[in-house]
Order: structure tokens, then sequence, then C-alpha cells
């Protein structure tokens, strides 16, 4: 009879996810996981077999959760532009507080990039947002269009507060998609910090 798992999977990879985060991908190593999970080497090469095999299991982990927060997200904004910020904005509080926790993020994204399976999981993750996004420009004339538009705007408004990094990154990414948008003709109501910010101003 298999012996019971002192700690199930999910909480494991969370342990693995911690130490990426942490230190690094090249870092969530068997002896650095089991130093940190109190589980032995053996056991851990019974589960993943690999160190390789560990590190895509905790990614794809990684983007199980974000897949139900994005869901989540998708499900409660109002189908209008403000909802397309507000959808973008909530999903910016992944990228950390500072431009040092961004960059760490950044490895994250070398793995994903060079890993089939996880860069299919980030084109789908794409495709879902920019499905969500259209329903927020239906009087656009080409809404699946505008939802690339402010996809791709607002990544790179996240690596421009990477480099000025002045305040924290939701408001400074609301702020530059209510910009984004007001150009192209889409003036969403701006959110109260936004609103605040501005008048401060």
């Amino acid at each position: 009879m298999p012996r019971p798992r002192t700690l199930s999977d999910e909480h494991l990879l969370d342990l693995v996810l911690t130490l990426i985060h942490a230190e690094g991908p090249e870092t969530a190593t068997f002896a650095a996981v089991s130093k940190a999970s109190g589980l032995s080497g053996s056991t851990l090469v019974q589960r993943f077999s690999t160190k390789a095999a560990m590190l895509r299991q905790a990614l794809l982990h990684a983007w199980d959760q974000l897949d139900a927060e994005t869901a989540q997200l998708c499900e409660a904004i109002p189908r209008t532009p403000q909802g397309a910020v507000t959808l973008l904005a909530g999903l910016s509080g992944n990228y950390g507080d500072s431009s040092a926790v961004y960059a760490d993020g950044l490895r994250l994204l070398r793995e994903d990039f060079r890993d089939p399976q996880l860069r299919a999981r980030g084109a789908a993750w794409g495709r879902t947002l920019v499905g969500a996004l259209s329903t927020c420009f239906t009087n656009a004339n080409r809404p699946e269009v505008t939802a690339r538009l402010i996809l791709a705007q607002w990544q790179g408004s996240l690596v421009w507060w990477g480099f000025e990094a002045n305040g924290p990154v939701v408001p400074y990414v609301e702020s530059q998609l209510q910009e984004f948008l007001a150009e192209l003709g889409h003036s969403p109501r701006p959110s109260p910090a936004v609103a605040a910010k501005r008048d401060f101003a």
C-alpha cells in the first residue's frame, strides 16, 4: 500500500514557485526544494523524475493560477472600455511593486519562451485576453484589433514602468491605458485613484 503524501502536489509546486521567484529558476534544484519542503531528494525524484520536469510542472502550475485569476477578472468587469482598463490593471499587480521584482519575473518569462508547452500556455492566455477585451469594444470598427492594441500597450506600459518605477504599478498602468484609449477615441471613466492623481497634479 503506498504511503500517503505528506505534501500535496499543489502545495509542493507552490513551494517550488516561491523558491523560483526568490532566487531564480536555476536555483530550483532537488536539494533546494528538499530543504524548503522537508521531503527527501529521492521522494522528489519519484514525483518529478528530473529537475527540468519539476521546473516545468511548477511553471504550468503558475499558468493554472493565472488562468483562474484571469477568468475571475473577466467575469467581473463591465463590457466597456473602462472594463478593459480594470481587467488589465487587475492583472498588473502580479508584476511586483518595484523594478527589481519585475526584472526577477522576466527570468520566468525566459523559461516560458524556451519550453514549447509553456509557450503554448502563454499564447492561449493571450487569446483569452483578446477575446475578453474584444467584448469591451463592441462599438469599435474592429473590436479584436482594438483589443490587441490595448494588450500591446499594456505590456509596453509595464516595461516603461520598470524603467521609471516612481510609484505603484497599478495606478501607472491605469493612467497609461486611459490616455491610450482617449487617443483612439475611447474615453473610459477614470478610476477614483487615477482621477485623484490627476486632480492633485
